[in-house]
């Protein structure tokens, strides 16, 4: 993910924004800067709600902090808490004039959600989007079976 290039990336957050492990972390460590003081100065966050940091060091200009979950211990993603979460994150990067936006199957890995029920959410999300000015948006997996499931799901979705 922290690799990545785009308009915007959208990092799998907590309502404390805090950014720890998995794409947060990933993120934080790329971005060489201040990324993680950024986005706790504007916790907490509503589950579901979107806030935007600087991308500093990351092939980005901004980075969507998408609330997919709870603060870190305090219980997991929702079926409901990914699709606002994925939702917001469209709309603020329409907002923000993006052109390209990279997500992940947000709500997954730490957060607990299952990953193909996230990656069904995340998807419906993307393809039922109507853009104003995202005209690129990939979903992004972590592993090689996460990227299958993934890619599975996407076919089912568009041609549903």
């Amino acid at each position: 993910m922290a690799t990545q290039g785009a308009d915007a990336l959208v990092n799998a957050a907590g309502t404390s924004l805090r950014m720890g492990s998995g794409v947060a972390g990933a993120l934080r460590r790329e971005a060489k800067g201040p990324i993680d003081d950024e986005a706790v100065s504007k916790e907490p966050v509503d589950l579901g709600a979107v806030v935007v940091t600087d991308a500093y060091d990351l092939d980005a200009d901004h980075v969507i902090h998408a609330a997919a979950m709870p603060h870190y211990g305090d219980g997991r993603a929702t079926e409901d808490s990914v699709r606002a979460a994925t939702r917001n994150a469209l709309a603020r990067g329409d907002d923000l004039g993006c052109a390209s936006l990279v997500v992940p199957v947000l709500g997954t890995g730490a957060a607990g959600f299952p990953f193909e029920d996230g990656a069904r959410i995340v998807c419906e999300a993307v393809h039922g989007h109507d853009p104003t000015a995202l005209t690129d948006v990939c979903v992004i997996a972590h592993s090689t079976a996460e990227y299958e499931t993934l890619a599975r799901v996407a076919d089912d979705v568009r041609s549903g």
